[in-house]
């Protein structure tokens, strides 16, 4: 009975995330339901003109079914994920929310380092090392990257580090190929090597961690107000 009640509390909240995917996704793409919807509808007629032909309408109508709704699965998924892209595309942060997606085994630490521009570096960790991933100006990201690849040699000598500028320039990396690109990086490490790593990078802070705090008087703006109490 828990097990039942436990699965029909998931259902609707499934439900209800697939609803928001589609909205989003339509927004970006008005055609999604026509092409996901025509795309069913002429698998299952296909497969059930089949079935008619040869005598087994039944059975080719039932698997006609199961690789319609596979094929629109399949092809919605596609189209809400280049949407997701194409709306995250030039907005600050945008690969740090990639990276936080690439999976079991990475380590996500976002901005470890940035410059008045707003450009930025954040950092992941797995079996293929670590890979600096950079967003902004691709000529002031380059100092911002050669610094801490001299901060992972001082801190993580036996560990590869690589390096991913994200744009669409040459030697880039566009923001859908983020993901594609670590996964493909080989494995070089093992799980207790990318845990030590991991441990030393921590010891070593990030960005806001060692962020100093100003020094001198309290700003005018920041002290109470006149009308609150003083002693």
């Amino acid at each position: 009975m828990a097990r039942k009640a436990n699965a029909d509390s998931e259902n609707p909240g499934r439900l209800k995330q697939i609803a928001l995917t589609y909205k989003m996704t339509r927004k970006a793409d008005p055609k999604v339901g026509l092409v996901v919807g025509g795309l069913g509808i002429v698998v299952f007629g296909v497969l059930l003109g089949v079935g008619f032909l040869i005598g087994h309408p039944i059975y080719l109508g039932i698997l006609g079914f199961l690789l319609a709704f596979l094929a629109m699965a399949i092809v919605f998924g596609r189209r809400a994920e280049r949407a997701a892209f194409g709306q995250m595309e030039g907005k600050p942060g945008a690969a740090a929310a990639v990276l936080e997606n690439v999976g079991r085994g990475w380590t996500t630490t976002p901005a470890i380092a940035m410059n008045r521009s707003q450009d930025v570096v954040h950092r992941a960790v797995g079996k293929a090392g670590v890979v600096l991933v950079a967003e902004g100006n691709p000529n002031r990201v380059k100092s911002l990257l050669a610094a801490e690849k001299k901060k992972m040699a001082r801190v993580v000598v036996d560990v590869p580090v690589h390096d991913i500028i994200v744009g669409d320039g040459e030697g880039q990396v566009s923001l859908k190929r983020v993901r594609t690109t670590l996964l493909k990086l080989p494995r070089v490490l093992t799980g207790a090597q990318v845990t030590a790593a991991n441990d030393r990078l921590r010891a070593m802070g990030d960005l806001m961690s060692n962020m100093p705090l100003p020094k001198g008087p309290m700003p005018k703006s920041a002290r109470a107000p006149r009308g609150g109490k003083q002693r």
